[in-house]
Formats: structure tokens, sequence, C-alpha cells
């Protein structure tokens, strides 16, 4: 976001009206308080969706409405404002673009491709659970989507591993982990969109910086998973299954590899995120036709007999976060409602209460913050959107560096997000797996509950990111002339 866009929210901001709440702003929190309440019953109920936060927000919103004490108009004109700002607008334009690149990939083949390159490795046991994991990481990395790599590797890699004598728990905890480190590190994943975005950071600036925080955990991960990934015996009678696996893999996607680096080069290079995610998708576009990956119509397509209408790769990528979406812009309206209603600036006071002048505190009260809010709220994206707004207003006050609270907003999100047993993506590898023992009667299930402890690369990260903030490493300012002040008053 561009300083003259932010001067101008800012100023539209402070022109309207502050808004009175029956209950103060304790009132002005009800819309936030409501959702995620909602968020964690239907996480417990095993009901959760992201059509069903977006009701649950709804739902809350017209509760705070029934809570304001000023006129009606003025409450529905600071909802619409809210929606209105560039942080959800711009993240939500990154999203479809980068859900188009990730649709287009896998089209493409490039998981299995992917899955190809493990088979011929001769891996078997702990290799291949490290193997899993790196190449988990490297597609996530790509494609941008944890959630796709959890279900394209739970549906691919779990059932190979499990034949090849890996431990089905830390083999699923690998494919877990690999997905953590690309929905952490790629400039098109939606969390690094929204921690940038909402941190008034530049996608490649905040890559390049937080690339020290994901390295430092993958590297022990990838030990531990490798020396705990053989299984205690092998599953008897699974032999065909696995060569009619291999038979289903094609190198040829791994050619997918080249738009990926190439977006990956433009993005780092400082080119604009759109501008990088559309020379990939108009390349992986060319070489998916050209090398005869798949049919023209696979990519887009129009089917008059089709409910859409348009179909393919394309249409699948925006579709899929049309939902997240609508989302993220309620939630960043319900943030703009707290501070309409006095809600951020009473927390903020708050906190800076027990912070007082140390800015390790407020690093700690952000990681506090971030993990709260995820623990409640299984859609990792959605609890980093709801934590955004904390983790800025701090960050502000103490001058702490919009890539130091991007990345510690991220890390955190990224990590707890595929940890705990009620998280989406942990459900939705379990339930991946379960759907596949009609295919495989021998393969095992493994439960959400026995997996979190071998979620390595998110435990290790979470680590990290307290130990940074307790300890002022890797601590940088928005003014470099009072980081030496500021690190004297911690």
């Amino acid at each position: 976001m561009t300083e003259t866009s932010d001067n101008r929210t800012t100023t539209h901001a402070q022109n309207e009206p502050a808004l009175k709440f029956r209950l103060g702003a304790l009132g002005a929190a009800v819309p936030l308080i409501f959702f995620v309440g909602w968020a964690i019953i239907t996480s417990v109920l095993g009901l959760s969706s992201e059509i069903g936060l977006v009701m649950g927000c709804l739902f809350g919103l017209t509760l705070g409405l029934l809570f304001c004490k000023s006129r009606w108009e003025e409450y529905a004109s600071g909802l619409f404002s809210g929606m209105a700002q560039p942080i959800g607008v711009i993240a939500v334009v990154a999203w479809f673009y980068a859900g188009m690149l990730a649709q287009v990939l896998q089209t493409g083949g490039l998981v299995e491709g992917l899955v190809w390159l493990g088979g011929i490795s001769g891996a078997s046991g702990g290799v291949f659970v490290g193997l899993t994991f790196v190449l988990a990481a490297v597609f996530s990395t790509a494609v941008g989507t944890g959630y796709g790599t959890t279900v394209a590797f739970s549906t691919l890699m779990y059932p190979a591993g499990v034949a090849l004598g890996c431990d089905p728990v830390v083999l699923f905890g690998a494919i877990l982990a690999g997905a953590i480190f690309g929905d952490n590190l790629a400039p098109v994943s939606d969390t690094t969109i929204v921690s940038a975005t909402t941190q008034d950071a530049d996608v490649p600036g905040v890559v390049r910086s937080r690339f020290k925080y994901s390295i430092m955990a993958a590297v022990p991960s990838l030990v531990l998973f490798v020396l705990l990934g053989n299984a205690s015996g092998s599953v008897e009678g699974n032999d065909a299954a696995l060569e009619a696996m291999m038979a289903q893999t094609d190198p040829s996607g791994l050619l997918m590899l080249v738009p990926f680096a190439l977006v990956l080069l433009l993005a780092l290079r400082g080119h604009h995120l759109i501008t990088s995610l559309t020379w990939g998708i108009v390349l992986a576009s060319i070489m998916i036709v050209v090398a005869g990956l798949a049919a023209p119509g696979e990519i887009m397509a129009f089917d008059p007999e089709s409910d859409s209408v348009v179909t393919g790769a394309l249409v699948d990528g925006v579709s899929g976060y049309v939902n997240m979406a609508i989302l993220i812009l309620l939630i960043v309206a319900t943030a703009h409602l707290l501070r309409l209603g006095g809600t951020m600036s009473a927390i903020t006071r708050g906190l800076m209460r027990w912070i007082g002048d140390s800015v390790r505190r407020a690093e700690l009260a952000i990681w506090g913050i971030v993990a709260l809010l995820n623990s409640a709220i299984t859609i990792n994206t959605a609890a980093e959107i709801a934590a955004a707004p904390f983790v800025r207003e701090l960050g502000r006050k103490y001058r702490i560096h919009c890539y130091r609270r991007a990345n510690m907003l991220d890390a955190v999100t990224s990590a707890l997000g595929y940890i705990f047993p009620w998280g989406a993506p942990v459900l939705l590898g379990w339930a991946t797996i379960t759907s596949m023992q009609g295919q495989y009667d021998w393969l095992p299930i493994v439960a959400p509950t026995e997996v979190f402890p071998f979620v390595f690369h998110g435990w290790f990260l979470l680590l990290i990111m307290l130990l940074a903030a307790a300890t002022g490493w890797g601590l940088h300012f928005e003014d470099p002339d009072e980081a030496e002040e500021a690190v004297t008053a911690r």
C-alpha cells in the first residue's frame, strides 16, 4: 500500500463521527466477540467452514447494530467505509490472481511431477518422510496454498509413503509441516499477502526478511522427520497399489517449476505481485498447451451446460477464494468499527500500561494476541485478519518495522493453523486420508489428536518467533535513528 493511499484512509477515518455503543468500548467489540465465539463453537462441533464463518460475521455485525447508540445510518456508514479500505481490497485481488496461478500449476501436473521425483529416488522409511516434507514445502511455496498441498500430498504421498515403510503419523506430520513452510514463505500465499498488506509492507521485502526464520525451523524439522520416519512394521499386500500409484505420475509436470521460478524471481526483484503472478499464469498456460500437459479447455472454457457457464483452472482459482474474500472484507469492517467505537484505543491503552516502555513486552503481547485468536478461529487466514489490526496498532505505537510485524503475524498464524487438532487443514488432511480407505483398505488412519506433536516445522517456527520477541533478535524499527533509544528502553 502506498503512503498516499494510507494517509487518505487515515484522514477519511478521522472525518467520520465516532460511534457510541451500549457498554461503551465493550459494546463496539460485540461483533468480533460473537464471531470468535461462533468460530469456536462450530469448530468444536465439527461444523466449521468458510461460508459458516461468513454467516457468523454477518450475525455479529447485525448484533452490533442493536448495541449501537448512535444513529444506525452512522453505523452502516462506518461498516461500508471499513469494507472499502485498501487493506482488504488489495488482499482480495491478490488472492484471486494467486488462486489462478495455483490452479494452473496443478492442471499442468506439478503434484504428479513431484511425486514421480520422490518415487524414482528410491527413498523409503524416514528418508521418504524427509523427502515428502521437502517436496510439500516446494509445492506449497510454488502454489501458495497450504490447504491444497495438504489435500494433494495426503492423496498421493501418504499412501505411497505408508507402502514404502514410513511411520503414518510422522508422515502426516511431514505433509502438514511442508504446507506450513509454503503458507508462511510463498509470495503468493494468502497469509503472506494478508500479513504484508495489513501491516503496510511490500510482499517481496516481507518474504526476504522472513526467510531466516523459515529456514531455521525447516532444518531441524527435516532432521527429525528422517530420524523418526521409519515405521515399526510394513504394510502387507500393497506393492501392487504402490506400482499403480507410480504409474499415474508423470515427470513432465516438473515443467511447471519454470513459471513458479519466474514468479518468485520477479517478486523478489521488486515487481508488483499482480505483475509477477500475471506473467506466471501466462507462461504456465502457454507451456501447458505447447507441451500437451492438458487441453486448453482445462485452463478455461465456456460450457453452456455447466452451472457456472465458464469453467477451467482459472475459474476454479478465483471461485476458491470467493467466500474468503467476503470474509476478509467483513472482518476488516468489524475491525474498523472497533476503532470508531473506541475499543481499539481501550485495548491498546490497557496493553500499554503493562508494556510500558518495553518493546520486548510489546512484541510478546503481539505474539500472544495472534496465538490466542488462532486458537479460537480454525481457518488461519481468518484468524490472521482478525489479529492484524491489533498487531498494526501496537506495532505502530512502538515504531516496530512493518516487516517485523508482518513476520510475527504470519509465522504464528501459519504454525498454529496446522498444529491444533481442531484446525481446518488438519481436519482436511484427516478427512482426505479417511476417504481413501475405500481405495486402499490397508491404509491406516491418523487421528488429528495423534499428529499434532509431530508437526515439527510449526512448533519450531512458533518457538523461534517467541524467542525473537523475548530477546529482540531480528528486531528493526521504522526509523533507524530510534533503534538505539528503543532497545535501551527495553
